[in-house]
Protein backbone atom coordinates (compact mmCIF):
# COMPACT_ATOMS: atom_id res chain seq x y z
CA UNK A 1 0.00 0.00 0.00
CA UNK A 2 0.94 3.76 -0.66
CA UNK A 3 0.35 6.49 2.18
CA UNK A 4 0.90 9.91 1.45
CA UNK A 5 1.35 12.10 4.51
CA UNK A 6 1.23 16.17 4.91
CA UNK A 7 2.31 18.36 7.69
CA UNK A 8 2.63 21.76 7.77
CA UNK A 9 -0.39 23.69 8.04
CA UNK A 10 -1.75 25.87 10.40
CA UNK A 11 -2.89 29.53 11.18
CA UNK A 12 -0.74 32.56 9.69
CA UNK A 13 -1.13 36.32 9.45
CA UNK A 14 -2.19 37.79 6.17
CA UNK A 15 1.49 38.49 4.80
CA UNK A 16 2.66 35.11 6.66
CA UNK A 17 4.53 31.82 4.87
CA UNK A 18 3.91 28.53 5.02
CA UNK A 19 5.69 25.45 3.86
CA UNK A 20 4.09 22.15 3.36
CA UNK A 21 5.90 18.95 2.59
CA UNK A 22 4.01 15.87 1.98
CA UNK A 23 6.05 12.35 2.32
CA UNK A 24 5.34 9.49 0.11
CA UNK A 25 5.65 5.99 1.97
CA UNK A 26 4.91 1.97 1.07
CA UNK A 27 6.57 -0.54 -1.76
CA UNK A 28 7.24 2.31 -4.33
CA UNK A 29 9.13 1.50 -7.47
CA UNK A 30 8.53 5.01 -8.82
CA UNK A 31 6.29 7.92 -8.45
CA UNK A 32 5.62 10.50 -11.45
CA UNK A 33 3.52 13.76 -11.48
CA UNK A 34 3.30 14.98 -7.81
CA UNK A 35 0.87 17.40 -7.33
CA UNK A 36 -0.86 19.94 -4.51
CA UNK A 37 -4.61 20.62 -4.58
CA UNK A 38 -6.89 22.39 -2.12
CA UNK A 39 -10.47 23.06 -1.29
CA UNK A 40 -11.94 25.63 0.37
CA UNK A 41 -15.80 25.41 2.11
CA UNK A 42 -18.30 25.12 -0.62
CA UNK A 43 -15.69 25.17 -3.18
CA UNK A 44 -14.47 22.57 -5.36
CA UNK A 45 -11.28 21.15 -4.94
CA UNK A 46 -8.91 22.67 -7.21
CA UNK A 47 -5.09 21.98 -8.35
CA UNK A 48 -3.05 24.43 -6.92
CA UNK A 49 1.04 23.36 -8.41
CA UNK A 50 2.17 20.10 -10.29
CA UNK A 51 5.60 19.26 -10.71
CA UNK A 52 6.85 16.70 -13.35
CA UNK A 53 8.92 12.95 -12.07
CA UNK A 54 12.42 15.16 -12.59
CA UNK A 55 11.47 18.70 -11.24
CA UNK A 56 12.05 20.08 -14.92
CA UNK A 57 8.17 21.36 -15.28
CA UNK A 58 5.92 22.76 -13.13
CA UNK A 59 2.56 24.58 -13.30
CA UNK A 60 0.72 26.76 -10.92
CA UNK A 61 -3.20 27.99 -10.84
CA UNK A 62 -2.79 31.75 -11.83
CA UNK A 63 -3.74 32.68 -8.25
CA UNK A 64 -0.95 31.52 -6.76
CA UNK A 65 2.01 32.22 -9.39
CA UNK A 66 4.79 34.37 -7.95
CA UNK A 67 3.70 33.60 -4.45
CA UNK A 68 4.18 29.71 -4.23
CA UNK A 69 6.67 27.13 -5.31
CA UNK A 70 6.40 23.89 -5.69
CA UNK A 71 9.76 20.99 -5.63
CA UNK A 72 10.19 18.10 -4.70
CA UNK A 73 12.82 15.29 -3.60
CA UNK A 74 12.79 12.64 -5.18
CA UNK A 75 15.12 10.68 -2.27
CA UNK A 76 12.76 11.68 0.28
CA UNK A 77 9.88 10.50 -2.05
CA UNK A 78 8.46 13.86 -0.65
CA UNK A 79 6.92 17.33 -2.34
CA UNK A 80 7.19 20.29 -0.83
CA UNK A 81 4.66 23.62 -0.87
CA UNK A 82 6.60 27.13 -0.29
CA UNK A 83 3.18 29.68 0.26
CA UNK A 84 4.14 33.13 0.40
CA UNK A 85 2.55 36.45 0.54
CA UNK A 86 -0.20 34.40 2.04
CA UNK A 87 -4.03 35.76 1.88
CA UNK A 88 -7.13 35.10 3.51
CA UNK A 89 -8.45 33.75 0.32
CA UNK A 90 -5.72 31.23 0.07
CA UNK A 91 -7.53 29.24 3.20
CA UNK A 92 -8.32 25.92 2.76
CA UNK A 93 -7.58 22.41 2.86
CA UNK A 94 -4.34 21.49 1.00
CA UNK A 95 -4.20 17.86 0.05
CA UNK A 96 -0.97 16.34 -1.60
CA UNK A 97 -1.42 13.56 -4.69
CA UNK A 98 1.17 11.62 -6.81
CA UNK A 99 1.37 8.81 -9.46
CA UNK A 100 2.84 5.98 -7.99
CA UNK A 101 3.93 2.88 -9.36
CA UNK A 102 4.30 0.07 -6.94
CA UNK A 103 7.32 -2.51 -6.85
CA UNK A 104 6.44 -5.35 -8.50
CA UNK A 105 3.11 -3.52 -10.48
CA UNK A 106 3.57 -2.28 -14.30
CA UNK A 107 0.91 0.29 -14.11
CA UNK A 108 0.43 2.88 -11.50
CA UNK A 109 -2.46 4.62 -9.30
CA UNK A 110 -3.03 7.78 -8.59
CA UNK A 111 -3.25 8.69 -4.49
CA UNK A 112 -4.15 11.19 -2.24
CA UNK A 113 -3.04 12.29 0.96
CA UNK A 114 -5.27 12.94 3.88
CA UNK A 115 -5.16 16.92 4.10
CA UNK A 116 -4.02 19.72 6.03
CA UNK A 117 -5.70 22.90 7.17
CA UNK A 118 -4.10 26.71 6.57
CA UNK A 119 -5.98 29.17 7.37
CA UNK A 120 -4.66 33.08 6.80
CA UNK A 121 -6.40 35.16 9.46
CA UNK A 122 -5.30 38.31 11.70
Amino acid sequence: QVQLVESGGGLVEPGGSLRLSCAASGSIASISDMAWYRQAPGKQRELVALISSGGGYSRYTDSVKGRFTISRDNAKKTVYLQMNSLRPEDTAVYYCNADVVMIGKRDGNNYWGQGTQVTVSS
